[in-house]
């Protein structure tokens, strides 16, 4: 298992910035989007954390969880004073889609191969903990639990049988796995 605890991502919103390039030879105007400056720093402060720490990109289907820290606000004994149970539903943070965005994004071609063989991916936003925002991801190869074997046990399922008779069949076809 890969774990790696990295800055705090940067917004979707500020990751891309669109450049419209103007109409030549025939061709209509379109707009394309590129990496900004600040996303480019993000995606090499990321490579580097990982190559410090010796990641290899995993070649099969990879899992990841993270959990996202923000930054903890000067009032927070009073926010929490206000709400004891949900005070950090007040503070800033990154929704866990925006910054999964960058995350993965960052993350790609170093920690997997491409993000095309991510199969499990939860998130969670933490209660702000006083140290630095930062975001702390576990990645591992994805190990499907026993692969759709229901789907050929003939005593769990004696209709699709029959209806593999009916086609022709003599036996359900192997699923390469």
């Amino acid at each position: 298992m890969i774990e790696l605890t990295l800055p705090y991502p940067i917004s979707n919103n500020r990751y891309k910035a669109p450049r419209i390039v103007p109409a030549s030879r025939g061709k209509p105007a379109f707009i394309h989007w590129y990496l900004t400056k600040e996303a480019q720093a993000y995606k090499a402060e990321v490579k580097a954390i990982a190559q410090r720490a010796g990641v290899r990109p995993i070649l099969g289907p990879v899992e990841y969880e993270f959990e996202l820290y923000p930054h903890l606000p000067q009032d927070w004994k009073k926010r929490a004073k206000l709400d004891p149970v949900w005070w950090d539903m007040t503070v800033q943070c990154l929704d866990l889609d925006n910054a999964r965005k960058v995350l993965l994004d960052a993350l790609n071609g170093i920690a997997w191969t491409d993000d095309s063989r991510i199969r499990k991916d939860p998130g969670e936003i933490m209660v702000p903990d006083g140290g630095q925002e930062r975001c702390v991801i576990r990645i591992k190869p994805y190990e499907r639990k026993s692969p759709q074997q229901a789907m050929f046990d003939a005593d769990l399922d004696r209709r699709a049988l029959n209806l593999l008779r009916e086609c022709g069949a003599t036996q359900p076809m192997a699923v390469p796995f």
